[in-house]
């Protein structure tokens, strides 16, 4: 058995999957999933998991070098989330965002209901 980190079997083989520059979402339950899009549902119900404690577990075992959020997100909480997380994130409106869905890696859908909390995290290298 996995001692520390994710538990999740398909999140886990999602992340081993990850290169430099892969683009991971973690995304509220109300994202539209494009069809195709490898996606990991973690949401039980609403608010659980929350887009925190998601966000939390998967910067324990992905490297991150940027993420990308919606402007509209600006407000929310999410912003702060990310630079507490030593993150940066460049912003662009929500209909940008969604236009890139179809060309990520993974879709992370956690239980949270606070509107536009999502996040594009792009896979770094630990060396």
């Amino acid at each position: 058995m996995k001692k520390t980190g994710i538990l999740n079997v398909p999140l886990n083989a999602a992340i081993a999957g990850l290169g430099h520059g892969h683009l991971v979402v973690v995304a509220d339950c109300g994202l539209p999933i494009p069809d195709g899009v490898p996606a990991v549902d973690l949401a039980l119900v609403k608010g659980i998991p929350s887009f925190a404690q998601v966000l939390a577990a998967l910067l324990e075992d992905i490297e991150v070098e940027g993420a990308l959020m919606a402007e509209e997100a600006g407000g929310t909480g999410i912003e702060q989330l990310l630079v507490s997380a030593g993150l940066t994130p460049e912003t662009v409106s929500h209909e940008e965002f969604k236009a890139l869905l179809p060309s990520v890696r993974l879709i992370v859908r956690t239980g949270e209901a606070t509107p536009f909390a999502n996040v594009i995290l792009r896979s770094g290298v630990t060396f």
